[in-house]
């Protein structure tokens, strides 16, 4: 479901009335936009409609004139709608501890055009990744964290945050609770990754504790962070069979990996505006 460079994206969401998808295409239809792409999805428990629409404008193509007059189509449904031109990136900043593998996927992603972001900062509570962003190019932040004044490191975080822009915040393997205020100011634009066992094992060396068990299967979750932690809307998992054979390395290994893949994918899905929130739930369109 990777986005062509060359068409805007439409998305939009109301409640759920009829006349949504014909509102939406019509109004394309006029404007002489081809439409290359088309998903929707009517929540009937919520009654909320979701909509994404890809589409190429002609030559003459207005954008101020076709928002003004997309505002107005769509104020009879009460849709809250968002247009992304051709070849929009993103501003991301990147939170990390000590581990590097998501973060070295994610710069390699960008690296390569794979994820359409710019990765403005990476912020992290040690020291010991800035040789990797150093060699990319990206500054790096350092705030060590002081147990016994937890909001003078968030409050210096926020400001990097701030002044760089960004439009998402990704946590890719940060190993710090965020605290509810710093939670609230990213509801919706910043996405954890953390892995997935079945049962559940928190705490210290989940893996090991997974291989004591038997697991038969790990995995990984990519959410949108809340105040509860790891309990946010999630937008992608990823899971792989295991067995007998693996040993607490090896399910290290293979958690690393679905770590770096399910990340990725949460966060191209969000880049991509395929994500909607719908209370505590997300729709992937």
């Amino acid at each position: 479901m990777s986005r062509t460079p060359d068409t805007w994206i439409l998305t939009a969401q109301c409640p759920s009335v009829l006349g949504t998808v014909d509102a939406l295409t019509r109004f394309l239809f006029e404007q002489r936009c081809y439409v290359t792409e088309h998903h929707s999805f009517d929540d009937r428990l919520s009654s909320r409609f979701f909509i994404r629409i890809e589409f190429r404008q002609p030559d003459d193509f207005d954008e101020q004139a076709f928002r003004d007059e997309l505002d107005q189509r769509s104020a009879m449904f009460e849709m809250q709608t968002e247009l992304t031109p051709p070849g929009y990136r993103a501003k991301v900043v990147l939170m990390v501890s000590k581990s590097d593998h998501c973060l070295n996927d994610l710069l390699y992603r960008q690296r390569i055009g794979h994820l359409p972001m710019d990765v403005v900062a990476v912020i992290s509570n040690h020291p010991d990744l800035e040789p990797l962003a150093r060699w990319h190019a990206i500054p790096y932040y350092h705030f060590a964290l002081d147990p016994n004044d937890k909001p003078s490191q968030e409050r210096k975080v926020l400001q990097v945050i701030e002044e760089t822009g960004a439009e998402l915040v990704v946590l890719a393997r940060y190993m710090q609770v965020l605290s509810p205020e710093l939670c609230r100011k990213l509801d919706g634009w910043a996405i954890n990754i953390h892995h997935s066992l079945l049962p559940g094992f928190k705490g210290a060396k989940p893996y090991h504790q997974a291989y004591q068990k038997g697991v038969k299967l790990v995995g990984a979750t990519a959410h949108y962070i809340n105040n509860d932690l790891d309990e946010g809307p999630i937008i992608a998992q990823g899971v792989e069979p295991v067995d007998h054979s693996h040993y607490p390395e090896d399910l290290i290994a293979k958690g690393r990996d679905i770590e770096c893949l399910t990340l990725a994918k949460a966060i191209g899905y969000h880049l991509e505006r395929r994500v909607f929130l719908n209370a505590n739930r997300t729709v992937v369109l």
